[in-house]
């Protein structure tokens, strides 16, 4: 695997290093040793998939406060998503950064998503399946989000949203949002 930091610390892009021969390729998604190498937690408390039917379908900005604060692995692998996430940790020096980076079937790119970072993502494909390992059990008393519009963050994303939950639509401004640390 290829880490590669992004400019929110903590957060990397993971690329796969295939080893291609006259059957196809072979290349290691996960390695606990690895990750921990470079500082990542690596446990795996679950493993998640979605679905999205339809291009333009967001899903986010969701994350979970101590103490089930999660990190996730994110991986689209089929079709293709723009995956964003926001710094909310109060103490880091990229407080309130984001970052987006396309994820596909076809770059099989992943993204490492720290504790206390809002995670989400629009699918850019009809029928993109996107899956997450993820550090921390999804615990409903500790799960927040963001609105995905909020313009403390001006977010840039690359369609114009056509499906979303009701519960996401709903989420507040971060203004008015106790991130919980």
């Amino acid at each position: 695997m290829i880490f590669t930091e992004t400019k929110l610390k903590g957060a990397f892009i993971i690329d796969v290093d295939i080893r291609e021969d006259h059957r196809g390729g072979f290349a290691r998604t996960f390695c606990m040793k690895e990750f921990e190498e470079h500082g990542l937690k690596s446990s795996v408390a679950q493993c998640n998939m979605s679905f999205n039917h339809k291009a333009g379908t967001l899903r986010g900005m969701h994350y979970q406060i101590p103490p089930a604060a999660e990190t996730k692995l994110v991986r689209c692998t089929k079709g293709a998503i723009y995956d964003v996430i926001i710094d909310l940790r109060p103490d880091s020096p990229t407080y309130m950064q984001h970052i987006g980076a396309e994820l596909s079937a076809d770059n099989r790119r992943a993204l490492y998503v720290p504790e206390l970072f809002a995670h989400g993502y629009q699918a850019l494909t009809d029928d993109a399946e996107v899956i997450y390992q993820v550090g921390e059990f999804y615990t409903p008393g500790y799960e927040r989000g963001i609105h995905y519009a909020d313009p403390a963050f001006g977010i840039e994303w690359p369609m114009e949203v056509t499906v979303i939950s009701e519960k996401d639509a709903a989420w507040a401004p971060f203004e008015s949002v106790a991130v919980g640390v």
